[in-house]
């Protein structure tokens, strides 16, 4: 968590620097998401199962300045995040909730008065999970992890519109045992977000 507060304070910093005029609001949408995949494996076979997709929401605030000369701007912003997938295993779906918060430190640029286009790292912390296979539950889940955001909007006055693709980079997974099965998860993020933002 230290991480990201750094992170944000780093961020706001760079736009106080550039003398930027700097916007602010607050946003919220929803995300489909895909978390990652379950392997479970029995005397040397395999079996992987993709998590089913099943859809969250988010709701947080951003900001935004101009980075002088080179025409980009920087926008980085404080996320809460509620998402959901579900694994089956023995033929019972078992689902994994988890809620988090994301810090996406965006690099974007301005076309044609409405549009933009942007890409970065997001980082995130997972402050509850909610998950078990037969009693085992995600306590060895990392719970800090880095991706990548990447995206197009667009801005008609005060409202704004986008869709991100999101994809977790770091190596977050867990593995247990039950009943002679290893069985191990993994929960990089892997989600499409429709987002609705507003500028204060």
């Amino acid at each position: 968590m230290k991480n990201l507060i750094l992170v944000l304070f780093l961020s706001v910093g760079m736009l106080q620097l550039s003398n930027a005029q700097i916007n602010f609001g607050i946003k919220g949408g929803v995300n489909y998401n895909n978390n990652g995949d379950a392997t479970f494996s029995t005397a040397g076979n395999d079996l992987v199962n993709g998590a089913k997709s099943k859809s969250g929401y988010h709701a947080g605030v951003w900001f935004r300045g101009k980075i002088p000369v080179i025409g980009l701007y920087l926008r980085p912003e404080i996320v809460y995040t509620q998402v959901k997938s579900e694994y089956v295993y023995n033929n019972v779906s078992t689902a994994y909730d988890f809620k988090k918060i994301d810090v996406p430190i965006l690099l974007g640029k301005k076309l044609f008065g409405v549009g933009n286009v942007f890409i970065g790292p997001s980082f995130q912390y997972i402050l509850d999970d909610n998950f078990s296979f037969s009693g085992l539950t995600a306590d060895e889940f990392d719970k800090f992890s880095v991706g990548v955001q990447m995206g197009v909007g667009i801005e008609l006055g005060k409202i704004g519109l986008d869709v991100r693709w999101e994809r977790g980079l770091s190596s977050t997974e867990a593995n247990f045992v039950d009943n002679n099965t290893n069985i191990n998860i993994d929960n990089r993020t892997n989600q499409i977000i429709f987002g609705l933002s507003l500028k204060l």
